[in-house]
């Protein structure tokens, strides 16, 4: 599989991405040809290869001869997006990148996402960052994306609402769920552009996998720091485990935490607010922690792009201090909800199979469905769910191709 791994070992940027793609062989003439599908006017694109603390890479610019209208929202922004003749799928990563931003942006200044004026991010320059960054990933046909965790600087930036903390309020927002760790640099390390990139297409963080490396860029930033200002974008390809092509796959994000010190009565409050904020499961594991404490371990399988709710609900209605986050493959079963007639009434049965075939691999009766029925007729539960299984397998139904 085609892989880019993004070493940040000085952070990232906007332009520090693009510049990187470049250096790993992305042509100017091909990026401006692609980019001149956005109909943006009165700007222009150069690379310069430069040096930071003796190692070379490429600076990437852009020329703006914008006057004064550099304050964009949401909409506008979506609107050049959607009208460009860019492939389809650099117009959806774009739109993505844009919306995280905005979503973020929007819970610290408390108003929604289409209310949100984009200064710096809505000039032309950091549009064609992010943008650029996207057709230069579709141009190299990366299949997947993987990011070493983020150094994150200190002191403060000056921007269009005044002086800021670093990291900036909206990369730190988007940097939810992902992986960060301290560093001593003072300056800005990670930019909003930079995080939202990471936050939107990276799949997965962690050391440099193992991978057969075929090209390394280097993508300059502007500052000259003790550490050298580059972003290192490692090309190669990573072994592909073999799946069998009929069963659904797709990306999830692992969330845990370890509790030795929470009142026990919590964790039901705990796992149905999880639920409701669109977790795919949920689970405890008992173990014991330091100094001999029992404790549980929270584990939550959540979807890859919506770990930020569930990360606010750990922290806000546990004791922990930390969450964990890390990607992982699942493969699926194709799913179907059958209905059967019983004595009794109707009972959901949920189907599972490969995806194209009709064999069913596992069929069993909703527990719910079986709870209610037991309940309403004075019955055993069980007794239910063994009448609606039995109800299916005579309505010659097949389970793994056998009547």
């Amino acid at each position: 599989m085609r892989t880019l791994y993004l070493d940040c070992f000085a952070g990232i940027s906007g332009d520090m991405f693009l510049g990187a793609l470049t250096d790993l062989g992305i042509s100017l003439d091909d990026l401006t040809t692609s980019l001149a599908g956005l109909d943006l006017p009165d700007y222009h694109i150069s690379l310069e290869k430069v040096q930071k603390n003796g190692i070379s890479g490429t600076k990437f610019f852009v020329h703006v001869n914008e006057k004064g209208f550099n304050h964009r929202h949401l909409s506008d922004i979506k609107n050049i997006i959607i009208k460009s003749t860019l492939p389809k799928q650099v117009k959806t990563a774009s739109v993505q990148v844009f919306e995280n931003l905005a979503a973020a942006e929007a819970k610290i200044h408390g108003i929604s996402p289409e209310e949100v004026h984009f200064h710096e991010v809505g000039a032309i320059d950091s549009i064609i960052d992010i943008i650029g960054t996207i057709i230069a990933l579709d141009l190299l046909s990366i299949k997947k994306i993987m990011c070493s965790p983020l150094p994150l600087g200190f002191g403060f930036v000056d921007c269009a609402h005044g002086i800021l903390p670093l990291p900036a309020p909206a990369a730190l927002e988007l940097l939810t769920g992902i992986p960060t760790k301290k560093c001593d640099i003072e300056g800005e390390t990670v930019t909003p552009t930079g995080a939202a990139l990471i936050k939107t297409l990276c799949q997965e963080f962690g050391p440099i996998p193992s991978m057969q490396i075929s090209k390394i860029g280097y993508g300059a930033g502007t500052a000259d720091r003790k550490v050298p200002n580059l972003l290192r974008a490692v090309l190669g390809e990573i072994e592909q485990e073999s799946y069998p092509s009929d069963l659904d796959s797709d990306l999830t994000t692992v969330i845990e935490v370890n509790i030795d010190d929470m009142n026990p009565e919590f964790y039901e409050h705990i796992l149905s607010q999880l639920f409701s904020k669109g977790a795919l499961d949920v689970y405890l594991t008992p173990v014991i922690m330091k100094k001999g404490r029992p404790g549980q371990v929270l584990t939550c399988l959540a979807p890859k792009n919506n770990t930020k709710p569930l990360v606010d609900i750990l922290f806000s209605e546990t004791s922990t201090l930390g969450v964990r986050t890390y990607t992982t493959n699942r493969f699926k079963l194709f799913r179907e909800i059958v209905t059967v007639d019983t004595i009794y009434g109707t009972i959901k049965i949920k189907l599972g199979r490969r995806t194209g075939s009709s064999d069913i691999l596992t069929a069993a009766p909703e527990w719910e469905d079986c709870k209610e029925i037991a309940r309403l007729n004075n019955i055993p539960a069980k007794a239910v769910y063994d009448i609606a299984k039995a109800q299916f397998l005579i309505s010659n139904q097949k389970i793994n191709g056998k009547p």
